[in-house]
């Protein structure tokens, strides 16, 4: 890579690290990006998961106040999230290449539409939570243990948009602060993240370049999406996530 090609993967890091934070869609950014740059799709996909990682940290630290008293909840859902990452990281390296190029077309242009519905997700969240019929077990109960386990399994596999569908679990199996939820919602994908990468990094083939560009610009996203990403305009942000997964799906499918 150039230098100007590494400064864009940077600033891609820097922008997946906040959105991350804040909505969960960081991948549909810094996957394109390295795409672009000429790497073949599962290094990409690799090496994008690797550097991830310690924004993901930069992001459950910026939200270390709002995790206060949540242990035994992050315990439960953690384990279905490492179950669900260590069977999504496996079958990414099983699976044959030409599986990958099939298959991603589909799970991204899948994550642009939870990126597009989030705000009508929202909404009916913000609805089941304010109706106070039947109780709803404080940790979810195993239905959403089993939902987070195939959130984990998508996000082992390809992680974009893997935020919006836990938050979008959390939200109407648990009765909490949107807050709150959010916090776990990093901790969840952190974890999801976090082990794939360990598995990625004795298996598979990483560009390490671009892992630390990412790595790096990453943890400046995370601690500026924990501070000021919900002042960020959600529509806008949106768009950019829409038009660059779509970039992504017409260079995966013409390529």
């Amino acid at each position: 890579m150039t230098w100007l090609e590494q400064l864009a993967v940077f600033g891609a890091g820097i922008a997946a690290g906040g959105i991350n934070t804040i909505v969960g869609s960081g991948t549909l950014i810094t996957f394109p990006v390295l795409l672009a740059f000429g790497l073949p799709p599962v290094t990409a996909n690799v090496s994008n998961t690797i550097g991830l990682v310690p924004g993901s940290i930069s992001g459950v630290h910026g939200y270390r106040r709002e995790l206060a008293g949540q242990r035994d909840r992050l315990t439960r859902l953690g384990t279905a999230s490492l179950l669900g990452g260590i069977t999504g990281a496996v079958l990414l390296l099983v699976l044959p290449a030409g599986a990958f190029k099939a298959i991603v077309p589909i799970l991204i242009i899948v994550a642009l539409v939870l990126v597009v519905v989030q705000p009508r997700l929202a909404s009916w969240v913000k609805r089941r939570r304010e109706n106070d019929g039947a109780p709803v077990p404080e940790h979810g109960g195993p239905i959403l243990f089993a939902a987070v386990y195939a959130a984990g399994v998508y996000g082992g596999y390809f992680g974009a948009a893997q935020g919006v569908l836990l938050i979008g679990l959390l939200g109407v199996f648990v009765h909490d602060d949107i807050q709150r939820l959010n916090g776990v919602k990093n901790v969840l994908a952190l974890i999801v993240n976090a082990v794939s990468a360990l598995i990625f990094i004795v298996l598979a083939d990483v560009d390490w370049r671009a892992v630390a560009l990412i790595a790096l610009g990453s943890i400046i996203g995370g601690q500026l999406g924990a501070r000021m990403g919900r002042r960020m305009p959600p529509t806008a942000l949106r768009a950019v996530i829409v038009v660059v997964g779509l970039i992504a799906v017409i260079r995966l499918v013409t390529s």
